[in-house]
């Protein structure tokens, strides 16, 4: 049986915390960020998240849907260097999953170096082995622009592994003109980031975006324009 605490006891062991030295109490935590993905539409170049740019800031994104749409909770982070993008954007991925590893950690079992993570399939075997079985396939898509079969296969996977709690992972080239929000406009860009949501209707994903461009850190993009960025790589489904 516990004990109850008598009024006076407890008045004691208050003072006594407040006078007792050297036992300063530690701050607590910051709390996380959290992104109310309903507070905004779905349309192409929306951005639900910006402005938290510093290497390792985290946010995080509930699950949730509607009649058209649906998205994964997520932890997200800014990459901590300019070459761990692929080992963030597959952190985004597992935390839909499981508890999330460090970056880097995943950067040593991806074989990351400084000049980043050379194949999707890298991606598509350290999410195999950290969640078991063998859920996620490597899809190449060398035709640029997809074909359409490719293009079909692509929405497919998406509407198909979101819906099971599986976010993809994507491999991307975005030359200028032809670029996600914030992308340095003058630059082509070869990147990872995590799909982890759709819209049905609006035919848009939602994108966690770890290079964090111009602060966009998540944001919508239209199917079309996912399809277009992919080749000549890949992505993880």
């Amino acid at each position: 049986m516990r004990a109850r605490l008598v009024p006076g006891v407890i008045a004691a062991l208050t003072l006594g915390a407040v006078l007792l030295p050297g036992t300063a109490q530690a701050a607590p935590a910051p709390a996380v960020p959290v992104v109310d993905v309903r507070a905004h539409d779905s349309t192409a170049g929306t951005a639900l998240a910006s402005g938290y740019n510093e290497p390792g800031t985290e946010l995080r994104v509930d699950a949730g849907r509607t009649s058209d749409a649906r998205w994964l909770e997520i932890d997200y982070q800014v990459q901590q260097t300019g070459y761990w993008c692929g080992p963030a954007a597959t952190r985004i991925a597992l935390s839909a999953r499981t508890a999330a590893p460090s970056q880097g950690e995943l950067a040593a079992q991806l074989g990351t170096t400084e000049a980043g993570t050379d194949h999707i399939g890298q991606v598509t075997a350290v999410l195999n082995a950290r969640l078991g079985g063998g859920w996620y396939e490597t899809k190449e898509v060398p035709n640029d622009p997809p074909t359409q079969a490719q293009r079909d296969l692509l929405w497919h996977d998406i509407v198909f592994d979101i819906d099971r709690n599986y976010p993809l992972v994507a491999n991307i080239v975005a030359p200028p003109g032809n670029q996600p929000p914030g992308y340095p406009p003058d630059q082509t860009i070869y990147h990872y980031f995590t799909v982890f949501g759709y819209d049905a209707v609006d035919r848009t994903v939602l994108v966690a975006d770890p290079a964090s461009f111009g602060g966009n850190q998540i944001y919508w993009i239209s199917f079309d324009q996912l399809a277009t960025l992919i080749p000549p790589k890949g992505y993880s489904a």
